[in-house]
């Protein structure tokens, strides 16, 4: 199911926020409802942890991670970096990245087998991504974007993408991530989709501002609705660590 809220008064909740099937990341500073949203859906499975990067609250911009493992920028702190061992799973392996477009979120979208990155990316850090979240990389663009993080978001179920992209575009997309994609907005019209809208292989989280009808589009793009009627949540993650 998807879950609607705001972090106080914004609906970009992927700005504010970086969801994985291993660990939830959420900024500090918002308000007790933002928190408890996740909380309630997730905080019994994997571990929920307040914190900045660098200082700022845009921790889902800044980072990009998977169930193998989490990038954060060079200007990430040293106490930040400390929380976050201390805080995330002990299989989670977190590196430092040194790279000139800092804002990894919008430059890498991934799932635990494949990521798309910004085609301007340092070869370094092209490797630094598939040796720390262990996947195939692929340099692309989305929609004629570069920004491909920011304009799509993807699980190991699905992915929604710019609603720009054409068929073509959308065929040759899924082929590289061997998963279905669909073309939708988020936040009544928004086609920055991994802004307002974070997600994992049984749970989402979207603006406020977000439509039925984009709510139904990333239900049945991320197969959400499948999770609940198979017996539960924890089924299908035991199913999804069995399969792994």
């Amino acid at each position: 199911m998807a879950t609607r809220t705001m972090f106080e008064n914004s609906n970009e909740v992927g700005v504010f926020s970086k969801l994985t099937n291993k660990y939830c990341m959420v900024a500090v500073g918002g308000n007790e409802n933002f928190y408890s949203v996740f909380e309630s859906e997730l905080a019994g499975h994997i571990p929920v942890i307040h914190t900045s990067i660098a200082g700022t609250r845009i921790v889902g911009r800044v980072t990009s991670g998977n169930s193998n493992g989490l990038l954060v920028p060079s200007i990430t702190t040293d106490n930040e970096l400390q929380l976050l061992r201390n805080s995330l799973p002990d299989s989670i392996k977190i590196e430092r990245v040194e790279e000139r477009l800092s804002a990894l979120g919008n430059c890498i979208a991934c799932n635990d087998y494949v990521a798309l990155i910004h085609p301007d990316l340092d070869k370094e850090t092209e490797d630094i991504i598939a040796d720390t979240l262990k996947v195939e990389v692929f340099r692309t663009m989305v929609a004629g974007n570069v920004l491909v993080g920011s304009y799509c978001s993807l699980s190991n179920q699905g992915g929604l993408v710019h609603p720009m992209v054409s068929i073509e575009e959308l065929d040759e997309l899924s082929s590289l991530l061997q998963i279905p994609l669909c073309a939708g907005t988020v936040n009544r019209g928004s086609d920055v989709i991994a802004a307002g809208l974070v997600v994992n292989d049984w749970s989402a989280f979207c603006g406020a501002d977000t439509t039925s009808t984009e709510i139904s589009v990333i239900e049945n793009i991320f197969r959400l609705n499948e999770v609940k009627q198979g017996g539960g949540q924890a089924g299908v993650r035991t199913g999804l660590v069995d399969n792994l």
